[in-house]
C-alpha cells in the first residue's frame, strides 16, 4: 500500500511540474511576442503630440561630449533629434556617432510624430550661424553666459526666466554690437515693458529668436530680410518700466530667447545649448 501511495504521489508531483513548465513556457512565449511590442509602443509614446511642450525637450540637454561633436556639424538638428530620443532627453549618457544616428533615424521615422518633431529640432538648430554678440574694435569687453533657464524672476510678480542672459565684464551700454544668429525676417521691433527695446527674428526654419534690452537699433524695420551676422542694435539695459526708454533697472546685458511654434502657441526652449554651439563662431563687426 505504501508503494502504491508513493507512486501516485510521484505521478501527481510530475503533473504539477509539467503544468508549471507549460505555464512558464507560455509566459515566456507571450513575453517574447509582447516585449518588442511594448518597447515599440514606449518609443512611440516619446513622440507624442505633446513632446514639444515637455520640460525634457524644452531643456535641450546636450552633454559635453556631444556638444563637442556637433560643433563640427553645419546642420546638427537631425542628429540631435535622434540623440535626444536615444538618450531619453539627457536622462542617460550615450555615445552616438553621426553614422549611428543616421541608422537609428530609420527606426524612429516610422513612429507617429517624427516629422513634426524633426522639423522642430531643425528649426532651432540648423539655422544657427553666429554668436549674437560681435567683437568691436572700439570695445575691449568680454562676455560670459550661464544656464539660467527657468530661474526665478520677480518683476511684476513671480515668474521664470525663459532665456539666457549674456553678460559683459564692463557695465557699458550702447557699446557691444548685437548681431543676428541666423538668416530671417524681422517680425517684431519695438518696446516691451519686460524686454525693453527688442528685436524678434523669424528664421527660415520657423523658430523665433528674441533679442531683448537693446540700447538702440540698427537701421532695420519690421518685414526686412536679414542675413546672419547683420547688426540688430547695441547691448543695453532697457526695460522693466511702463515708460518707453526706461534704463538702469538692472546691469547691461543681452537676453536671448528662442521660441518654436506649436499648436497655435509659442513654446520657449532653452537657448543655452544653442549658444554653446556657436560660442566660438564670433565675428568682428565694424560699420559698413
Amino acid at each position: 500500500m505504501n508503494s502504491s501511495y508513493s507512486k501516485r504521489k510521484k505521478e501527481s508531483l510530475l503533473k504539477h511540474i509539467l503544468r508549471y513548465c507549460l505555464l512558464l513556457f507560455l509566459i515566456t512565449f507571450f513575453c517574447s511576442l509582447w516585449i518588442p511590442r511594448l518597447r515599440y509602443m514606449s518609443e512611440r509614446s516619446r513622440l507624442s503630440s505633446d513632446i514639444v511642450e515637455s520640460a525634457e525637450f524644452r531643456q535641450q540637454t546636450v552633454d559635453q561630449g556631444t556638444a563637442g561633436l556637433i560643433r563640427d556639424m553645419d546642420s546638427p538638428g537631425e542628429y540631435l533629434a535622434v540623440y535626444w530620443l536615444e538618450s531619453r532627453f539627457g536622462e542617460r549618457s550615450i555615445n552616438l556617432s553621426p553614422d549611428d544616428a543616421l541608422s537609428l533615424r530609420k527606426r524612429w521615422e516610422k513612429a507617429d510624430g517624427w516629422s513634426d518633431y524633426l522639423s522642430t529640432c531643425q528649426a532651432i538648430w540648423d539655422d544657427l550661424v553666429y554668436f549674437p554678440v560681435a567683437s568691436s574694435k572700439t570695445a575691449d569687453i568680454n562676455v560670459t553666459f550661464e544656464d539660467s533657464w527657468m530661474f526665478d524672476r520677480s518683476y511684476k510678480g513671480e515668474r521664470v526666466h525663459e532665456g539666457t542672459d549674456i553678460m559683459p565684464d564692463k557695465n557699458e551700454r550702447g557699446v557691444l554690437p548685437v548681431v543676428s544668429m541666423t538668416d530671417g525676417v524681422v517680425q517684431n521691433k519695438g518696446w516691451l515693458e519686460l524686454g525693453g527695446y527688442r528685436i524678434g527674428i523669424r528664421t527660415p526654419g520657423g523658430a523665433y529668436f528674441y533679442y531683448a534690452h537693446l540700447d538702440s537699433y540698427a537701421d532695420i524695420e519690421e518685414g526686412d530680410k536679414i542675413k546672419a551676422g547683420d547688426l540688430l542694435g547695441y547691448m543695453g539695459d532697457t526695460g522693466y518700466g511702463t515708460e518707453e526708454g526706461t534704463k538702469g533697472k538692472f546691469p547691461v546685458h543681452l537676453h536671448l530667447g528662442i521660441y518654436v511654434y506649436d499648436k497655435g502657441q509659442e513654446i520657449s526652449v532653452n537657448p543655452y545649448p544653442a549658444l554653446k554651439y556657436v560660442e566660438e563662431k564670433n565675428i568682428d563687426y565694424h560699420e559698413r
